[in-house]
């Protein structure tokens, strides 16, 4: 499986696809992969499934650290453009942000670790998201920064009159307001959360 590092606390995973004339098969995760390449270990707690159309974007989403959310996520269906974004205030990386494309084709998976925002976009007529996470839904600790943050400039390879946005994610503060509003993780504290990590 190759592996490149996307930013400090992401990293892409491209497994090997073997084909026949049955069809295929990917190992889109591996723990141990995982664990050597980050030097963490991801305690599987909750399992998703997305399915969205074209031009939906969902993000740039994010949860309170400690304890956060670290996700793998991988998509079998359709095309979506992920993006993660460095939102830890004081972070040598912060307000960066780094995109790939995620296909059955490529068999790309990303890992996010926790305090760094994820969004992704469909760019096929329709796609789904597979992602697996280290701690489970807890809505009063969930947060989102607008995706269509001027500041972040983010490409998100659509058309901006063809997003498709949540109410949730149109209401979402810019990277700058969540940060004066104290709303976004610190880089200390998601280092002594990864440090507890490993």
């Amino acid at each position: 499986m190759q592996v490149d590092e996307l930013l400090p606390g992401a990293w892409v995973f491209t497994p090997e696809r073997h084909d026949d004339d049955r069809g295929f098969f990917v190992e889109w995760f591996r723990g141990d992969v995982l664990r050597e390449a980050t030097g963490r270990t991801f305690d599987l707690a909750q399992a998703n499934h997305s399915r969205s159309r074209r031009g939906v974007v969902r993000g740039i989403h994010f949860a309170a650290v400690p304890p956060g959310q670290a996700k793998y996520v991988y998509c079998p269906e359709g095309e979506i453009l992920d993006v993660v974004v460095d939102i830890r205030v004081g972070s040598p990386t912060f307000g960066r942000w780094e995109s790939v494309v995620l296909d059955p084709d490529h068999r790309r998976a990303v890992f996010v670790a926790e305090g760094i925002g994820h969004g992704f976009v469909v760019l096929s007529e329709w796609a789904s998201l597979c992602y697996v996470v280290n701690a489970p839904y807890t809505p009063a600790r969930e947060f989102t920064v607008s995706p269509v943050d001027a500041h972040l400039a983010i490409d998100w390879q659509v058309p901006r009159d063809e997003l498709v946005l949540s109410p949730r994610d149109v209401a979402a503060p810019s990277l700058l307001d969540a940060k004066r509003s104290g709303l976004l993780p610190t880089w200390p504290a998601c280092q002594a959360w990864y440090d507890s990590a490993r």
